[in-house]
């Protein structure tokens, strides 16, 4: 049942994945692609973590937090950006 259940959500955060792709792609605004991007980055942990529940190992649990957090710097530093026009004062 755990294995079904695994099938589905790695086949919904992929085509997360690829419906995100294309809004960073063709998105009609600075706005748009940067959230493109976080969510190309929290659904990039989603499926690592996924992927540590289905082989049982640790590792990729830390993973899935170091791009978690290199994700929301990088929306943090983006949003600096549009607001100010620069992102270290």
């Amino acid at each position: 049942m755990i294995t079904i259940s695994l099938d589905i959500a790695f086949t919904l955060f992929g085509l997360s994945l690829l419906l995100a792709a294309g809004r960073l792609l063709r998105g009609p605004d600075l706005l748009d692609r940067a959230l493109a991007l976080d969510t190309l980055s929290v659904n990039a942990a989603a499926l690592l973590v996924l992927y540590g529940v289905r082989l049982g190992s640790n590792e990729d649990y830390e993973i899935a937090l170091l791009i978690a957090l290199l994700g929301f710097l990088g929306s943090v530093a983006i949003g600096r950006h549009l607001s100010r026009g620069k992102i270290i004062e």
